[in-house]
């Protein structure tokens, strides 16, 4: 089965940040494949650091490695956010996961949602 994400605006999807940093790979049809830094992420898209902006609207496939499994998925590109000379801000919604890459994502989206919480958490002291 083929999962088609969407959005809900009322009840949108929990973005994780991503600290550490991720390289995502993408490949577009006609064009020569590009690499770019996963900055956020959720069930439904996320957000690139890339070098150069790439097209709105374009159709891209994407490869994210996880700690749960390398996440292939179809995703369209959203306006750019932030340019600067160091490089750009850019939005993706998933447009297509088959099942097994859905279940990839949504591990990965817990494990990172554990290591934020348990990372932002203060060190416990020890009793007297």
């Amino acid at each position: 089965m083929t999962y088609f994400p969407e959005s809900n605006p009322a009840n949108p999807a929990r973005r994780v940040k991503i600290h550490d940093s991720i390289v995502v790979a993408i490949r577009s049809e006609g064009c020569q494949p590009t690499r770019g830094k996963l900055r956020d992420l959720s069930a439904t898209g996320g957000l690139l650091l890339l070098s150069k902006a790439l097209e709105e609207g374009d159709f891209v496939e994407l490869a994210i490695p996880t700690s749960a499994g390398t996440v292939h998925g179809m995703a369209e590109l959203l306006a750019t956010k932030q340019e600067s000379p160091s490089g750009c801000m850019q939005p993706f919604r998933f447009v297509a996961l088959d099942d097994e890459n859905h279940s990839i994502l949504h591990k990965a989206l817990e494990s990172l949602l554990y290591q934020t919480l348990v990372g932002s958490r203060p060190a416990k002291r020890p009793s007297p």
